[in-house]
């Protein structure tokens, strides 16, 4: 998610594609099929975080809208949600 590197010793971040992204993902299955990613309950989020994320894609969604949720840094959306 970060467009810098840690070790470069600038600033680090969010690559904008990639929170547009995030911003229009849905979940796919269970009981929050089709709601966006951003908009899953903090719980179930944590949930996934101690039971295994998915494979993939998805997965890697996942673990980025969990550090952005437990981090409080939703207001990224903000700006981008539709």
């Amino acid at each position: 998610m970060n467009s810098e590197n840690k070790d470069s010793g600038k600033a680090l971040s969010p690559d904008p594609a990639y929170l547009l992204k995030l911003a229009e993902a849905k979940m796919p299955f269970g009981k929050y099929a089709g709601t966006r990613l951003v908009d899953l309950p903090e719980p179930y989020v944590i949930w996934f975080s101690q039971k295994g994320f998915p494979k993939g894609a998805l997965g890697e969604m996942l673990q980025n809208i969990y550090e952005i949720k437990v981090n409080g840094l939703e207001y990224l959306f903000k700006p981008i949600k539709k």
